[in-house]
C-alpha cells in the first residue's frame, strides 16, 4: 500500500485546567516559600547546602553580609549576566529574587528555634526532606510558567548561546560555585552531592500532578500537533485517456471512464478505516 504526506492532521492536547491569574500568583509565592525553607533546611541540618547555598554560605561569612543580602546580592549580578546572553525575566524572576532574600533568614531563626540541636538522625532527616520538598517546590513555582529564576535563566541562557548541553552547561556551573563557595568557608557535604543527584527525578515526578502543573510540562503550555501519514487514494483513471482505436469495430468495449460510482462508495470506506488504523496505531503506541 502506497503512502502519501497530506496535509498534518492536528490532534488537539487533552483539555487540562486553566490556572488563573490568582492561582497562579499564590502557587508561585507558596512555591517560592518552599523553596526557601528547603534552603533553610539544608543549611541547619549542616550536612552540605545546595550548590548555590555554599557560595552563598561562603560569601556571607567572609563578607560578614547576612544571608538574605548575600543572596540578593548574588541574584543580582545574575540578572546582569542576562543581559549578553538575550534572556528576558517575567514576574516570576522577579519574585524569586525578592522572596528567598526576604524570607531566608526569618526561616532559619523558626528553625533553629524548632530544632535547636537536630542530632545525626535529625540532620539527616531535614536533609532529606529538603531535596524531596525543593523538587516538588520547583515544579510549583516554575510550573506557572511565570518566568525562571536567575540561576535557571543563566542555565538556559548559556545552553543556547554555546551549544552545549544542558547536563553539561549546569555541571560546570555547580561545580564552579562549590568550589568558589568551600573555598570561602561554605558547607560542602554527602548532602550537597545528593541534592545534586536526588532532585531532579523529583521535580520530574512532581511535574506529572496535574494539580500542580496542568500543562504536565516546565517548559510548554500545549500538546505538538502530529503529522499522519494516509493511505494514498487510488488514483482514478485520466479524463485525457487515449480513445479507443479507430479500427475497433461498434461492437468493441467502450474505454474505461473511471470507476463507476457503486464502486467509490465502498473503496472509500475501506480508505476511510485503514486511515483509522494508523491513527490508532500510532496513538496506541504513545
Amino acid at each position: 500500500m502506497t503512502t502519501t504526506d497530506l496535509p498534518p492532521t492536528t490532534f488537539p492536547a487533552l483539555p487540562v485546567p486553566a490556572l488563573g491569574a490568582t492561582r497562579r500568583g499564590v502557587q508561585l509565592v507558596l512555591g517560592l516559600l518552599a523553596f526557601t525553607a528547603s534552603m533553610a533546611m539544608l543549611l541547619h541540618a549542616g550536612q552540605g547546602a545546595m550548590p548555590w547555598d555554599v557560595l552563598h554560605q561562603g560569601l556571607a561569612r567572609a563578607t560578614g553580609w547576612s544571608l538574605g543580602v548575600v543572596v540578593g546580592v548574588v541574584s543580582a549580578l545574575v540578572l546582569a549576566a542576562w543581559v549578553p546572553l538575550r534572556q528576558r525575566p517575567g514576574i516570576g524572576t522577579v519574585a524569586n529574587v525578592v522572596v528567598i532574600s526576604l524570607t531566608i533568614e526569618p526561616l532559619l531563626r523558626l528553625l533553629e528555634t524548632l530544632v535547636p540541636r537536630p542530632g545525626a538522625v535529625g540532620a539527616v532527616a531535614l536533609a532529606l526532606g529538603a531535596i524531596v520538598l525543593n523538587g516538588v517546590a520547583t515544579a510549583a513555582y516554575v510550573g506557572v510558567h511565570l518566568g525562571p529564576g536567575p540561576r535557571d535563566g543563566l542555565l538556559t541562557g548559556l545552553t543556547a548561546r554555546t551549544g552545549w548541553s544542558v547536563r553539561a552547561t549546569k555541571t560546570g556551573i555547580e561545580v564552579a560555585v562549590v568550589a568558589a563557595g568551600w573555598l570561602l568557608g561554605g558547607t560542602l557535604g554527602w548532602a550537597t552531592v545528593a541534592f545534586a543527584l536526588g532532585v531532579g527525578p523529583v521535580v520530574q515526578v512532581a511535574t506529572r500532578w496535574r494539580f500542580l502543573v496542568p500543562t504536565g510540562s516546565l517548559t510548554a503550555t500545549a500538546g505538538p500537533t502530529r503529522r499522519v501519514r494516509r493511505p494514498a487514494a487510488a488514483r482514478p483513471a485520466s479524463s485525457t485517456a487515449r480513445p479507443a482505436s479507430s479500427t475497433a469495430g461498434p461492437a468493441g468495449p467502450a474505454p474505461a471512464s473511471g470507476s463507476a460510482p457503486e464502486d467509490r462508495v465502498p473503496r472509500r470506506a475501506r480508505e476511510i478505516a485503514r486511515a483509522l488504523d494508523v491513527v490508532r496505531a500510532e496513538h496506541g503506541a504513545r
